[in-house]
């Protein structure tokens, strides 16, 4: 996730780091040559002895880009509406963590330096770590490790939906506080709520990352857009004569940038600059659950990668 500040509109014009310019200045480059290829044979088509005429009808290509904006805007709203509920999700997963280490601490007959209590709470972080390995594919054996007793660190690690097992965990250590006295029945069910509601996060994050835009789809667009792009120039040219590269490059630049943030966004659980910084969220949530434990020395927080870049 891009951290920047906002930046004065001159600044912004040129700046570089976070942006998807990187992405897109490859074909931009046949972009720009495709323009001088046209700008070239409209000036000097004359005087070959091959009189191929590469000039094209202009209005299609007000047409087409009409409907192709729209189609553009509707793939970057289908993916940020993506980006918005993964963000939602990773939001009520705080909250949830935080309202059942407060049940735990508060609503329980135990002290607050029982371990009991430690151990639930560190629960809950291997959950958020867990969920966040599963999302992006890595491993999460040395979180687990740090958090929790080797014996729950190996039963987690076992399974093949890790943060699915931390729930199961989380279940059984709830029963196992109801059968001793620790909860009474009323509370254990408020808190098997909030537990369910861990449940849905897990789904719904689960939902996002399995599911994706349709494939052909996103071909068609694709597709779309470059064709578009590297036909334009030729379209162009007799209007626009030596500002066809520039024109054409601006147009290039404003389709194919849309379409890679929506590339970028359609995946959140990603590590591109613009997906959702789950290190940071994992971290935040860690610090402050172990905060409400009374910890004084808690981890540092995530810093951005090259002071913009938080992942």
């Amino acid at each position: 996730m891009i951290v920047r500040p906002k930046l004065s509109w001159f600044k912004m014009l040129f700046i570089w780091r976070g942006s998807v310019l990187r992405t897109v200045l490859p074909p931009l480059g046949l972009v720009l040559l495709a323009s001088v290829l046209a700008l070239g044979w409209h000036t000097l088509g004359g005087q070959m002895p091959l009189r191929l005429d590469l000039h094209l009808d202009p209005r299609p290509f007000s047409l087409i880009g009409i409907a192709l904006a729209i189609f553009v805007g509707f793939r970057n709203t289908a993916s940020y509406d993506r980006f918005w509920e993964a963000r939602k999700l990773w939001g009520a997963l705080l909250n949830d963590t935080r309202s059942l280490a407060r049940q735990a601490g508060s609503l329980t007959t135990l002290r607050a330096d029982d371990p009991r209590l430690r151990g639930f709470v560190m629960l809950l972080v291997a959950f958020t770590y867990s969920l966040k390995h599963q999302l992006r594919s890595s491993d999460d054996r040395s979180d687990l490790n740090r958090l929790l007793p080797p014996e729950l660190a190996d039963r987690i690690s076992m399974a093949e939906y890790r943060p699915a097992m931390a729930l199961l965990l989380l279940g059984e250590t709830l029963r196992q506080w109801r059968d001793e006295g620790v909860v009474s029945d009323w509370m254990a069910a408020q808190i098997d709520q909030k537990l369910s509601a861990l449940a849905d996060v897990l789904g719904g994050c689960e939902r996002l990352s399995n599911t994706l835009i349709p494939f052909s789809y996103d071909v068609l667009l694709h597709r779309t857009v470059y064709f578009y792009c590297l036909l334009l120039p030729f379209g162009l040219v007799s209007s626009l004569g030596i500002f066809t590269p520039v024109i054409t490059v601006f147009i290039g630049y404003a389709f194919m940038a849309l379409n890679a943030i929506a590339n970028e966004l359609e995946e959140p659980f990603g590590v591109e600059p613009n997906d959702l910084a789950l290190d940071a969220l994992s971290r935040t949530i860690e610090r402050s659950l172990r905060e409400m434990l009374g910890d004084r020395e808690l981890p540092a927080p995530v810093a951005p990668r090259g002071g913009y870049w938080l992942t």
